[in-house]
């Protein structure tokens, strides 16, 4: 399928369970702690060398307070997770990392059933997400991601560009995602 010039990935899904609506796309890495996570069977999910080099621990998911806080005026964001966690671990399973305040805002994630899984391996995150906004149809809808690589030019500026190795705690993009809430779901 073809839409204003750029393809969307196939899908031949139902229709999600929760259309429509407030949407913010949600990426792990590098939004909600430090992007160089592993995962091995001798250390489990460990961060990589790469979250060294600012010269402090971090820890999974450790800016999720940030998140809340910031999602707190607008009570109906719901999240739609477009994370890779969902497509390697099951969308249960990346959700039920998250905090219970954001959890309960959980409504799907980019990558589903009905997913062709080479294709959508191969996708740049941002057809995942516009091919996600294509099949659920937001009212308004914002990411967080610091992948900005590949997004179709439509909707670049519903892209918020986290810091990789900062992710929320950083105070450019935590600005820069408020000011983006604000415009998009107002005030």
């Amino acid at each position: 399928m073809n839409l204003q010039g750029v393809e969307v990935l196939r899908s031949d899904a139902r229709l999600p369970k929760w259309v429509g609506g407030d949407v913010l796309y949600l990426d792990y890495d590098g939004v909600l702690h430090h992007h160089d996570v592993r995962v091995s069977r001798k250390h489990g999910l460990h961060f990589g060398p790469e979250a060294s080099v600012l010269g402090r621990e971090h820890a999974l998911f450790e800016h999720q307070s940030i998140l809340v806080e910031l999602l707190q005026p607008y009570e109906s964001v719901r999240i739609v997770l477009s994370t890779t966690w969902a497509r390697k671990d099951g969308f249960s399973r990346a959700r039920a990392w998250l905090c219970p305040a954001l959890h309960r805002r959980v409504v799907g994630s980019t990558f589903h059933s009905g997913c062709d899984r080479q294709a959508f391996a191969q996708a740049s995150r941002g057809m995942q997400v516009w091919s996600d906004v294509c099949r659920r149809t937001p009212r308004r809808w914002l990411a967080v991601d610091d992948d900005a690589f590949g997004w179709p030019t439509l909707c670049r500026d519903r892209l918020v560009v986290s810091h990789e190795a900062l992710g929320l705690s950083s105070s450019g993009t935590a600005s820069a995602l408020e000011a983006a809430l604000r415009s998009t779901f107002g005030a």
